[in-house]
């Protein structure tokens, strides 16, 4: 294996990261800007407040996208095993 295939197979892994986690966070991000939107609005400044509203988004996101996720991540997996049998 070579040093150009293990890059490759590190900027897969990478992209596969960021593809994975980027819908959880932009969803938090979101969100805990609506929070602090309507914290500094009522002046509530309460920090747990946030917790909540985020936990319910992400839990739904993961349901709505979770089958999508798992087999983007079952794809990369089959992948490096068929790169490590070729070895």
């Amino acid at each position: 294996m070579s040093q150009e295939d293990v890059l490759l197979v590190f900027r897969e892994a990478v992209w596969m990261i960021l593809k994975l986690s980027a819908p959880l966070l932009i969803v938090s991000i979101a969100i805990g800007l609506i929070v602090a939107i309507f914290q500094a609005a009522t002046q509530i400044h309460e920090q747990t407040i946030t917790f909540v509203p985020k936990i319910i988004a992400i839990a739904l996101l993961l349901l709505a996208s979770g089958s999508w996720m798992l087999t983007s991540l079952m794809d990369f997996f089959h992948y490096l095993m068929n790169l490590m049998a070729e070895l």
